[in-house]
């Protein structure tokens, strides 16, 4: 099988397999106070340091969720139940993931006021309609770091920067479920009050994520039922996925961003020969995530692409994995104002540093020979 399609979700390194059985050894619940609970405490303790020494924070700004959904759940729904005394509006992007567009709706719904900003066609945030949408109701903005499905790196620094000098008390979100350990932030990250992160993105298991909040934020929780987590997430804390979660923290390393960036811009450079062919989002590799590469032909359509591929041992995506299945037209390609003839024929492909040249290679091929099949059928004209 040749697996591109790792910004759904990627494959579970064997350290971190180990690291996960290790952690199941330790089977008491940690917030017991005889030896087991005391070894599982242990354990976690560890981890929780391992993760907030990757983005310089202190061990208590952790929170341990199970995913990055819940993470940016609790950060939207948290800080806004937490200070409605202080205002009721709410500014994020139109190309979120849909855990944030549904909690801002759900919000929405019970009385806080939300602006979704604008995008160009290469998906970056409007910097004036940022600074025109800040008024003396605002409490938090949100704004992903980098986009699931096209892969948009925004500017975060000018872009924080812009809320703390008009605003300097609205607090800021940045989902980084994707960026996280693939790109740099350690510039501006005393400009980000809260934070999401995701497991499964890094070779992780699927069924964890954490949350950084700063100290002096206050989160109303979302889960209620115990005190784990500062009380801000009621729940026995899942002890061998968060050794597993640290164990691939530990192991991410800057050649891997390297190498995959390597791949990106190879694979870029050949879909680039094939007519037809359309990148949605930067071109630039700076700008763009370097796992993610997202194109459009107006040749037939992306499930059709997807299915034949998939037939053929090659898993891609059409999508975001958490939306493809109930969504017929993504709301980024809309909201970047992809040309309706190539909107419907999109596919993403996921990079890893497990990927090769040669399955690249592969799929370019096999990519010809579909676009370029009798069988094949044009959506328009």
């Amino acid at each position: 099988m040749v697996y591109l399609d790792n910004n759904a979700t990627t494959t579970v390194d064997a350290c971190v397999q180990e690291s996960i059985m290790q952690g199941l050894s330790h089977y008491a619940n940690p917030s017991s106070l005889h030896y087991g609970g005391l070894a599982a405490a242990k354990d976690l303790a560890e981890s929780r340091s391992i993760i907030a020494h990757s983005i310089g924070c202190e061990d208590i700004e952790i929170i341990f969720t199970s995913s990055g959904s819940e993470s940016n759940n609790l950060c939207i729904k948290g800080y806004a139940l937490a200070n409605i005394h202080r205002g009721n509006h709410i500014i994020t992007t139109s190309i979120e993931h849909p855990s944030i567009l549904q909690s801002c709706k759900y919000l929405s719904d019970n009385g806080f006021d939300v602006t979704y900003l604008d995008v160009d066609s290469q998906g970056f945030v409007l910097e004036d309609q940022l600074r025109e949408s800040l008024n003396d109701n605002t409490i938090l903005v949100s704004i992903t770091h980098a986009n699931s499905e096209i892969g948009t790196i925004q500017p975060l620094d000018k872009l924080l920067r812009i809320i703390k000098t008009t605003k300097p008390d609205v607090a800021t979100h940045v989902d980084m479920a994707q960026s996280y350990l693939k790109t740099k932030y350690s510039e501006y990250f005393n400009l980000i009050d809260m934070a999401s992160f995701s497991g499964h993105k890094i070779h992780a298991p699927k069924g964890i994520g954490f949350v950084y909040k700063r100290n002096s934020i206050t989160l109303q929780p979302i889960v209620h039922g115990g005190k784990q987590e500062g009380g801000l997430r009621a729940g026995t804390e899942n002890i061998p996925y968060i050794k597993g979660l640290a164990t691939a923290v530990s192991m991410y390393t800057e050649d891997d961003v390297l190498y995959v960036h390597e791949l990106q811009s190879y694979l870029v450079s050949k879909l680039q020969e094939i007519k037809n062919i359309r990148i949605n989002g930067p071109t630039e590799p700076e700008m763009r995530l370097c796992t993610n590469v997202n194109f459009s032909t107006d040749a037939m359509d992306g499930e059709y692409i997807l299915k034949v591929l998939s037939s053929r041992g090659i898993c891609v995506s059409t999508g975001s994995a958490c939306s493809s299945r109930y969504e017929k037209t993504s709301h980024v390609l809309k909201a970047i104002k992809c040309p309706i003839e190539f909107i419907h024929g999109t596919i993403r492909i996921g990079l890893s540093k497990y990927n090769t040249k040669s399955e690249i290679d592969l799929f370019i091929s096999e990519l010809e020979i579909i676009i370029n099949s009798k069988k094949s059928f044009r959506l328009f004209g």
